[in-house]
């Protein structure tokens, strides 16, 4: 590996540089990490007991925790929300049981006991009786009604983070106070319940319930706490010494098979990567019907929304199973990269959730490389991307200073581009020397808490690189930089001449800021020279200047690219041919140079036409997704029917190609894309799509079957998209018969998709059914919104207290701001940010700045483009005839 770097810079650019790292925080200590709760009490166990009352929606609990006093002191403090405190007692260390009197504080959601004299250090026994609420919500302790075997049933399951244990029990609920759980709970004799641990004891009452006792838990935050009881059915199987199972609601063990194999391939995977096997005896995988959207990475029972876990072999799409491989992937990751190894505080949560995504793309790569999962992830990259180079954008670790800034962080931020930048550290740092410092992190850590400064330590000490300056910069500033790349070719050697600066989409940048940026630039096909660009410009010499010149050929970088026209050109010449993660990042930095006023729309128009017989469904995707930008800039605009037409003669070639039917012996991909590209002609209004689409549904109300897995959203979501009222009614009465969610999904977004307004109104209604999960309603109306903001926003201001009841934690904070986060119009943020200013907390109000930042960078284009579409999609031009006017 050979280059050769110019120095550049002054003073100015290594003050810029040294800000990032001067922010650097310290090793973990639990006296200095952040939070409400009083250090000078720590929880060893809780000794657990829950009762859920099903027919109240309601529980009541008793617990004792074994507590150390590590300091003299008169309080105890902890966390407790939504639940009455019934009695309390202390004894220990001399002192005689004696009662105390709770003191709630429902604002910080903490309750207090005064002793008459301060507790000495030592070991004490804290008994407390309580009550709490099972919820609709995803929240603490809810409940989950659903239909098996013809009958309603109801189970009851956990969702505890980022801050929601001490709505099951009086917790310490911060992630640096790690204790021990033996929990036991009273369920009907007909129920199964699950926990962290295997059951230990299992007893009949005397009222025909049995009790159920768990085994004591790991040492762990209160927000891995896991229970899951219903009438439940179990697969199962021994890998390694460990018990898996994949557990379900009734009839759907034939769904479990595939994640059933996934979990056995994915353990032996991380315990040889991190050298650290996974400690517990059994593990479960527990998919339940709605309560919410995602899943939850309890320790030895991780909960999942079954559309994110099971697959039908039958009738589930191979997406499907991507969704649950990677699901899967990153959940268990989560058993090292959170459980195992915790963040100390909330603002590092991107150490669980970033590696926890890190690492399921690795995964992914390892078992289905035939799924082209670092295409995926370079897609991915682009969403956060656009949102990371806007003003109201955040640091990958920034400050928290409270539970709903806690819940504000699960975000595209935290999880995508951490994700994002640790693949680029990985590739600067080296494999074997990032799976040294990895493996040095873990063992040196394990079942305690972490700062970002004992990974970089570890890392560096591995590598022997400036891992840590290098994170300081890319995990402490907002944003990222444009690199702009010029070349010179002089006797024989190409020079090549980079800088950067950091990229926005809104407005220009004040801060000035740079980073220490790790580079690979080489030749298409050729060899790569690595080098960190630690200056604001720097000059790099190739041997010779043959070869097409691309930096980044691997896509790992997380920033965006300008080449000089030359280079540029020489790009697009090729681009065809041109390796497929080159040509994916080349497409995606052409349109972001374009949405920035960077580079005329003619530019990326001129690129798409080369991709006539495109063989990526990933590069199909992302091309499809900036026409379909356009589409929506264009909304209600004589441009979009340009855009439309454009699309249109676009796709129809491939898709002729292709045909309608599934061929024997044809690839996944294949079938991926003829769905892929079917939707796009329904959606730009191609008429024999549309007709296509409503003559499969009527064969898909008659036999299901005789619709293919790959074919389904079309199909659907076609008729969906141009339903009249009996195609409406047919998709809802699908939808309240349909048996599993990731049926249930399916249908509601292509109820969500209907584009007349009085039928989306009739949408709507059917989203607030009690008989819908809260999932489903969210999803409705969101997808309502994309297409009828204004009808949306009226009926979700209308319903708000019915739709925040069925919000968790994270909904809360997004929801009103989402239903316009598609629009283009100002007044939609100018109207949402008012709202969400007089009804909302202060923390709902910064994602309401961010979602009307969007908005009205999104007008901004579309002031910009339209112009540009009228000038470069004349009536009588196609993809074929675009050329660059001189």
């Amino acid at each position: 590996m050979r280059h050769h770097r110019v120095a550049g810079g002054a003073a100015a650019v290594a003050l810029a540089l040294a800000a990032g790292t001067a922010q650097a925080e310290a090793p973990f200590s639990f006296a200095a990490t952040p939070g409400k709760l009083p250090k000078d009490v720590i929880p060893l166990l809780y000794d657990a007991h829950l009762v859920p009352d099903f027919g109240n929606d309601s529980f009541k609990g008793s617990q004792t925790v074994e507590l150390e006093v590590l300091r003299p002191t008169a309080r105890i403090v902890l966390n407790a929300a939504n639940l009455a405190i019934e009695r309390a007692a202390i004894e220990g260390q001399g002192l005689a049981r004696q009662s105390l009197q709770p003191q709630v504080d429902e604002a910080s959601q903490t309750v207090s006991f005064l002793l008459a004299a301060p507790l000495a250090p030592g070991r004490y026994a804290l008994a407390l009786g309580f009550r709490g609420q099972i919820n609709r919500e995803g929240r603490g302790l809810f409940g989950v009604s659903y239909k098996a075997g013809g009958a309603d049933r109801k189970l009851v399951a956990t969702l505890l983070a980022p801050a929601d244990a001490r709505r099951l029990l009086p917790t310490w609920d911060e992630p640096a106070f790690r204790a021990r759980f033996r929990l036991t709970v009273d369920v009907p004799a007909s129920f199964q319940a699950y926990s962290n641990t295997p059951v230990e004891k299992r007893e009949t009452l005397a009222d025909g319930r049995q009790r159920i006792s768990f085994a004591p838990t790991p040492n762990m935050p209160s927000y891995l706490l896991a229970l899951v009881a219903g009438e439940l059915e179990r697969a199962q199987v021994r890998r390694g010494g460990v018990e898996i199972g994949v557990v379900t609601t009734e009839g759907k063990l034939g769904s479990t098979a595939f994640p059933l194999a996934a979990t056995g391939d994915l353990l032996r995977y991380y315990n040889n990567y991190f050298g650290i096997p996974y400690p517990l005896p059994k593990l479960d995988q527990i998919a339940i019907p709605g309560g919410f959207y995602g899943a939850m990475e309890s320790w030895g029972g991780i909960v999942y929304n079954e559309a994110l876990l099971l697959v039908d072999p039958k009738k589930s799409p191979e997406g499907t199973k991507k969704l649950s491989f990677g699901a899967n992937a990153h959940e268990l990751a989560h058993q090292w990269f959170g459980n195992l190894v915790t963040m100390a505080w909330w603002d590092n949560l991107w150490l669980n959730e970033g590696f926890a995504s890190w690492m399921a793309a690795k995964a992914t790569e390892r078992f289905h490389p035939e799924w082209r999962p670092y295409l995926d992830e370079i897609a991915q990259r682009e969403k956060v991307l656009d949102l990371d180079a806007r003003k109201s954008t955040h640091p990958i670790q920034a400050p928290i200073e409270n539970e709903e800034q806690a819940a504000n962080a699960f975000d595209a931020i935290t999880y995508i581009k951490s994700k994002a930048f640790l693949r680029m550290l990985e590739a600067y740092v080296g494999e074997d020397h990032f799976r040294k410092g990895l493996r040095a992190y873990m063992a040196a850590h394990k079942y305690s808490n972490t700062t970002s400064s004992d990974l970089w330590a570890a890392l560096e000490k591995a590598s022997g690189k400036p891992v840590g300056k290098v994170a300081s910069d890319w995990t402490l500033q907002p944003g990222y930089p444009l690199i702009s790349v010029s070349q010179v070719c002089e006797n024989g050697r190409r020079k090549v001449t980079v800088s950067q600066e950091q990229f926005r989409l809104d407005e220009p940048a004040l801060e000035q800021r740079l980073w220490r940026v790790p580079l690979q630039v080489g030749t298409v096909d050729g060899r790569g020279w690595t080098t960190l660009l630690s200056s604001r410009d720097s000059t790099l010499t190739q041997g010779s200047c043959e070869g097409t010149l691309v930096v980044d050929p691997h896509s790992v970088g997380y920033y965006r690219i300008q080449y000089d026209r030359a280079s540029f050109d020489a790009l697009a010449k090729d681009l065809a041919r041109l390796p497929d993660t080159t040509r994916l990042k080349f497409l995606a930095d052409t349109w972001s140079l374009v949405a920035a006023s960077r580079s005329p729309l003619r530019d990326y128009l001129e690129l798409l036409p080369k991709l006539g017989n495109e063989p990526r469904v990933a590069v199909w995707a992302a091309a499809l997704a900036r026409l379909d930008t356009l589409d929506q800039l264009a909304q209600g605009e004589p441009e979009q029917a340009l855009v439309r037409q454009f699309t249109r003669a676009f796709v129809q070639p491939k898709f002729a190609r292709l045909g309608w039917s599934d061929k024997p012996g044809e690839a996944v991909e294949q079938r991926q894309l003829r769905a892929l590209l079917a939707g796009a002609l329904v959606r730009s209004g191609d008429e024999a799509a549309v007709k296509e689409a409503r003559t499969r549904f009527a064969r898909y109300l008659e036999d299901p079957a005789s619709t293919s897995p790959e074919m389904l959203d079309f199909v659907l979501g076609g008729a969906g998209m141009h339903a009249d009222a009996a195609t409406v009614e047919a998709l809802a009465q699908a939808l309240a018969e349909a048996g599993n969610d990731e049926e249930r999904n399916r249908l509601a977004r292509a109820l969500a998709a209907v584009e007349d307004p009085s039928l989306a109104a009739g949408v709507l209604r059917i989203a607030l059914s009690p008989r819908l999960p809260p999932t489903i309603a969210y999803l409705m109306i969101n997808g309502v919104a994309r297409v009828h903001p204004d009808q949306v926003w009226a009926f979700a201001v209308a319903n708000r207290e019915a739709l925040l009841g069925n919000a968790d934690a994270v909904e809360r904070n997004r929801m009103f701001a989402d239903i316009v986060g598609g629009s283009v119009q100002v007044r939609h943020a100018d109207m949402m940010e008012n709202y969400v200013a007089k009804n909302f907390g202060q923390d709902a109000q910064v994602e309401a700045r961010r979602v009307g930042d969007g908005i009205r960078v999104r007008a901004a284009q579309k002031a910009r483009l339209l112009p540009q579409v009228r000038a470069a999609l004349a009536p009588q031009q196609s993809p074929e005839t675009i050329t660059r006017k001189p």
